[in-house]
């Protein structure tokens, strides 16, 4: 195994590919370790994933194209993975050799896209993956013979246990160094030259000087991506000259698209016969009992639900502990930073605008770890297809996959990993409308905003002996109100935007398997360092924008000269602050046996007495930052737009609040902590924010803040788009701006009419 990414004038470029569960992406990190990178090719949404290796003196660099089961380009991915292997990816370069790996148990169907890789003539090694499955049904299989017949070396392979990797990788550096094989031609001599003709007459319409290869791709696959890409330069005379073509070819019984699986298939059989034998009838087997129960229709989808549910309880249990962990890391560091630093511009840039945006990066770790780790798992044992297989019926109704629901559940909890998780799906426009819509899932950090404004505006009214209460419907109403609204929103965008069949929901459902620590926790560690390495640096970037936006252009002087004050008065007030906080611990907790609650409570009251110098002092700060957030560019422009926001009931204080929260959506209780003179240290169960909500007027001294208001705010932010790091993933899941800004562009957009709706809707039935 090598020690470092080898000089690219030493290294051989493989391509693996391979059937979707036939374990290919195990068999690229048993080859390859930790030394891989992920990317995207360029202007496209396809995963790039490339990886190292070095044996018997040879530096190999593997390509991992995507699961397909044909390399008939009729997908962006089956194009990129065309491209790769003709050569004709830039970022990759020359192909030197192909491994391709099959399901040992289903061997016949897997042979078809071999036997295109063959034609490419390519040198190739074949991997008989799941070779324990094929035995276990009782399938045998001469890989000796296989191997003649084929011409290539043929290996049996258990990848998750890592079964004969050495012998593969060794096969692999033979291959990179043979020469190129005769394609294997399964067409008659007609088809082949129809293909010439079409290849000249390409070259005259459109100066394109097409390989042989796509072609004939071309003829055989109608209406597919190569069609689309290639007859672009002169669509009415090229398409004419292919649609000739294929009535040439028709004529002599050569029936286009449909004679390539026959031939495929009865080559497949062909080669197959008397390599392998498979039993009359397959042996029952336990998992056969389990996959009635699991993909049953109703017994099915409770289990998947159950599943579903524990997982997300599971990430929340997880997940939180760590999240406020990294919270506190992040106050302790920026801290002890400040500490060191003096009061001005760079102590402000370096606490609060590069360290709190490193904290915005890492307290999402967790949750993408966490989840990450259960999709790994449920990849890997088998389950996640069966899931997938269970909820096509239903996400159908919007145009959408089965696999499409996992991305979207994972959203609930934060829609970074939702959206990265799209890459589970093989269809470009079902990940495109997967991505776009998967923001509108009411994520955790909405909730701070929720229960802010249900606490401060609406009555205690609970039902059933206490069991419903208002504020829980309004809750669970406002966390499921973007899912909701998602389902027209998808349909819309599959009827226009990425217009389109919805492809058939095609998968064999792999065997069962106990999943593989090292394989898990390498494809937890790909995602989690893919996330801060190509993400985290755009959160940062726009964390400090926003940060120089509420900074400039006001003077700081005597925010700092106060600041300066505080930080003196503390060391002054050393011991009392610190009997306050245990005293306050012991409050909460009720757990001194020896001081009674009043005893504790008088305690307090003397100690705040004593420290009423220090209250004053964080009272003139807190002032103090909110005349320099109204001056600051952020302010001013909140000013500006209130005519804006007027109509939905907000003030430019509320629009300040929302701009600011453009980071990170939570932190508008933060914001408005600090416009009310609160301080930026409030939360949403904070009751002096509430109180400060509930009191604050127009200048004509009409309350900003009321039950309509309250829901034109929620409705608001359960729509936008208020994250930057959602936006700076899809930009890097799409490898284009362009839709990370008509994201941000349509969620605004039906963000504002529905706050608006819900404003005037609410105003209307109060009244009334």
């Amino acid at each position: 195994m090598i020690e470092k990414v080898p000089s690219k004038n030493l290294e051989r470029t493989v391509a693996v590919i391979g059937n979707p569960n036939t374990g290919k992406s195990t068999l690229f990190t048993a080859l390859t370790g930790v030394h891989s990178q992920i990317g995207n090719y360029p202007g496209v949404t396809v995963e790039k994933k490339l990886g190292w290796f070095e044996f018997e003196g040879q530096s190999i660099r593997l390509v991992d194209l995507p699961g397909t089961y044909s390399l008939s380009p009729r997908t962006i991915d089956e194009m990129v993975s065309v491209d790769v292997l003709l050569g004709r990816q830039p970022e990759v370069g020359q192909i030197d050799a192909v491994v391709c790996i099959v399901d040992a148990s289903n061997l016949e169907r897997n042979l078809y896209v071999l036997s295109q890789v063959l034609d490419l003539g390519l040198p190739t090694v074949l991997v008989l993956n799941m070779w324990d499955v094929a035995q276990e049904r009782g399938i045998q299989i001469n890989p000796e013979e296989l191997a003649n017949r084929l011409g290539i070396p043929a290996i049996p392979c258990e990848a998750h246990r890592r079964k004969q990797i050495d012998l593969i990788r060794s096969e692999i550096v033979k291959a990179s160094h043979a020469p190129k094989s005769t394609p294997l031609d399964i067409f008659p001599e007609a088809f082949h030259e129809e293909g010439r003709t079409l290849q000249a007459e390409f070259q005259q319409f459109s100066n394109q000087v097409l390989p042989t290869y796509l072609v004939e791709r071309l003829i055989l696959d109608v209406g597919g991506q190569l069609e689309i890409d290639l007859t672009k330069p002169n669509p009415e005379q090229l398409i004419s000259r292919l649609k000739e073509a294929r009535e040439r070819l028709k004529a002599l019984q050569f029936r286009v698209p449909n004679i390539e699986a026959k031939l495929r298939y009865g080559w497949s059989r062909q080669i197959l016969n008397g390599v392998m034998s498979v039993p009359e009838k397959r042996p029952a087997v336990a998992t056969d009992t389990l996959d009635r129960w699991l993909t049953h229709r109703f017994w099915g989808l409770l289990a998947f639900c159950l599943a579903m549910f524990i997982v997300f309880q599971s990430i929340s249990w997880a997940a939180q502990p760590l999240m406020k962990f990294c919270e506190f890391g992040q106050k302790q560091v920026g801290e002890m930073i400040g500490s060191l630093l003096p009061f001005g511009p760079f102590r402000s840039l370096v606490v609060d605008g590069v360290i709190a945006g490193v904290g915005g990066i890492l307290v999402f770790l967790p949750q993408i770890c966490f989840l990450f780790l259960f999709i790994a798992l449920l990849e890997d044992c088998g389950y996640m297809a069966r899931a997938a297989f269970l909820m096509d019926k239903l996400m159908t109704k919007v145009g959408l996959s089965g696999k499409s629901f996992v991305p979207l559940m994972s959203s609930f909890a934060c829609a970074i990993p939702g959206i990265m998780a799209t890459r589970t799906i093989e269809n470009r426009r079902d990940r495109m409308v997967t991505i776009l819509v998967a923001p509108l899932m009411s994520c955790s950090a909405r909730a701070p905003v929720y229960w802010l404004m249900v606490a401060a505006f609406f009555p205690s009214i609970s039902w059933a002996g206490g069991w419903i209460t208002l504020h829980g419907v309004m809750l669970f109403v406002m966390t499921f109100f973007g899912a909701v609204v998602a389902i027209p929103i998808a349909w819309l965008f599959k009827k226009t935007l990425f217009k389109g069949e919805t492809p058939p929901f095609v998968m064999e459902l792999p065997s069962y398997k106990v999943p593989s620590p090292r394989i898990v926790l390498h494809r937890v560690f790909d995602r989690a360092s893919a996330f801060v390495m190509r993400a985290g640096t755009l959160i940062l970037a726009t964390s400090i924008l926003i940060w120089g936006a509420s900074y400039f252009p006001s003077d700081h002087t005597e925010e700092q000269k106060v600041l300066t004050e505080i930080r003196q008065a503390e060391s002054t007030f050393a011991r009392e602050l610190e009997a306050k906080e245990q005293l306050s611990l012991l409050r909460e907790n009720h757990s001194h046996p020896n001081a009674p609650q009043a005893e504790i409570d008088e305690r307090l009251a003397e100690l705040d007495q004593r420290l009423k110098p220090l209250h004053d002092l964080f009272d003139t700060r807190n002032k103090i930052s909110e005349q320099l957030l109204a001056n600051s560019f952020l302010g001013r422009f909140g000013k500006i737009i209130e005519p804006v926001v007027k109509p939905l009931g907000w003030d430019w204080r509320i629009g300040v609040g929302v701009l600011a929260s453009f980071p990170a959506r939570e932190v508008i209780v933060a914001t408005l902590g600090t416009i009310y003179s609160l301080g930026g240290d409030v939360d949403e169960n904070s009751q002096g924010l509430q109180s400060a909500l509930q009191s604050a007027t127009w200048p004509d001294g009409r309350p900003v803040y009321s039950i309509p208001v309250a829901i034109s705010i929620m409705v608001f932010f359960a729509l936008c788009a208020q994250c930057a790091s959602t936006l700076m993933v899809i930009r890097r899941e799409t490898n284009h701006w362009g839709w990370a800004a008509f994201t941000f562009a349509y969620m605004t957009t039906l963000a504002y009419i529905g706050a608006w709706v819900a404003y005037v809707a609410a105003s209307w039935l109060l009244a009334s």
